[in-house]
């Protein structure tokens, strides 16, 4: 027999509290990979490159003030800038009122959308339907896919901030390099049938020249509006995002401190089983010695075994993880940030293993180490 197959055999002498403790390592592990690849979603995916190029300006006080119009054109002659749009949260009803009919969908302005959003791709001949149709919209082709929609569709839409019913025609289907899933419309349409709307806008997205004078050109763009009556707050697009996330507290603190007691958990959980198993086997120590292993062997496949059900914990625990990534990136008002999530699973899962078999290296060391120290005469003698 070989070490390699001993050690899978004496792994699982006792099944049920292998596979209790591989299940409790499975649970352990899968809260942790979970946890790990929304906070690398969170803080640490940096999007694409033309979003390190593109700056958000809002309102200084809150997202539910609209800017005036003409902000757009002082925008546009400050230095730097290369193409500014406006974008409109359309808040309302596709369908029904269901979470799986909701779904991101904005007004801006046709001409110059595809010149902020570069890693957006469509056929140009759908870009200019885009553009000579008022009532004119343009979809991701993975919402696409989801309604069924198809280019001269119908889509209806009964807004609610906004009292309007917008019955827009798909003219266009793009497609993304980053999770998108959005419907984007001609805000002239919302202008002319309701009167509050005319020029305004939520929130301009700026297209700066290089991402070195973003910093810059953001800085510019306060200063302009500075003692204007409608003062703004320019930020990249990552922080515009994590501004929404801030609003729920000190989430990164949160997933930290969750990921942390997982780790623990798979220590306390693997060290008691594991220190359990090895003063079970007292006298089986005390045999290996008589037939002739070193204490160096003995004390390796005790290790071995340990890290062996450890890192099988492990793989089970962030296996699992994918597929509920998946579920909640596919899930209503969601796909967004979990899309991403699922994307950074990849870089988790390794490290997730990796920290299985340091858990189970170290719940074991001690115990056999203790045991490989163990005499023959006492370990024959060991009642246990």
């Amino acid at each position: 027999m070989t070490l390699a197959r001993f050690v899978r055999k004496n792994a699982f002498r006792n099944k049920r509290r292998s596979i209790l403790t591989i299940l409790s390592i499975a649970f352990s592990l899968l809260l942790l990979s979970f946890l790990m690849s929304v906070w690398r979603a969170f803080y640490m995916d940096q999007g694409s490159s033309e979003s390190a190029q593109r700056l958000i300006t809002r309102h200084k006080v809150s997202l539910a003030n609209f800017l005036p119009g003409y902000y757009r054109q002082k925008i546009a002659a400050i230095p730097g800038v290369v193409h500014v749009v406006p974008m409109n949260w359309f808040q309302g009803i596709y369908k029904d009122q269901k979470p799986e009919n909701f779904f991101a969908r904005f007004g801006t302005d046709p001409d110059e959308f595809f010149d902020v959003y570069k890693e957006l791709s469509i056929p140009p001949d759908q870009l200019e339907a885009w553009k000579k149709d008022r009532a004119g919209a343009v979809a991701d082709v993975t919402l696409a896919r989801k309604y069924g929609w198809k280019v001269g569709d119908r889509i209806v839409i009964q807004g609610d901030i906004y009292p309007i019913r917008l019955e827009l025609t798909l003219r266009g289907i793009f497609h993304s390099s980053e999770p998108n899933d959005a419907l984007y419309f001609n805000w002239k349409y919302v202008e002319e049938g309701v009167a509050f709307a005319k020029d305004k806008a939520g929130m301009f997205v700026t297209l700066v020249d290089s991402p070195k004078d973003v910093n810059h050109v953001a800085d510019a763009i306060d200063q302009t509006f500075a003692n204007a009556p409608e003062p703004t707050k320019t930020e990249t697009e990552k922080a515009f995002a994590l501004g929404f996330i801030a609003m729920l507290g000190n989430v990164k603190a949160f997933i930290l401190v969750i990921s942390l007691a997982a780790v623990f958990t798979i220590l306390l959980v693997s060290g008691n089983t594991i220190a359990m198993s090895i003063r079970e086997r007292t006298r089986e120590v005390a045999v290996l010695k008589t037939l002739g292993f070193r204490r160096q062997t003995i004390l390796g496949l005790f290790i071995g075994e340990a890290v062996a059900i450890a890192v099988i914990g492990g793989v089970v625990g962030t296996v699992v993880a994918f597929p509920m990534l998946w579920g909640m990136a596919h899930a209503p008002q969601m796909g967004g940030l979990f899309l991403v999530a699922v994307r950074e699973w990849k870089y988790v899962a390794p490290v997730a293993w990796g920290v299985a078999g340091v858990a189970g290296f170290l719940s074991s060391a001690i115990p056999a180490y203790a045991a490989s120290r163990t005499g023959i005469v006492e370990g024959l003698r060991h009642i246990g």
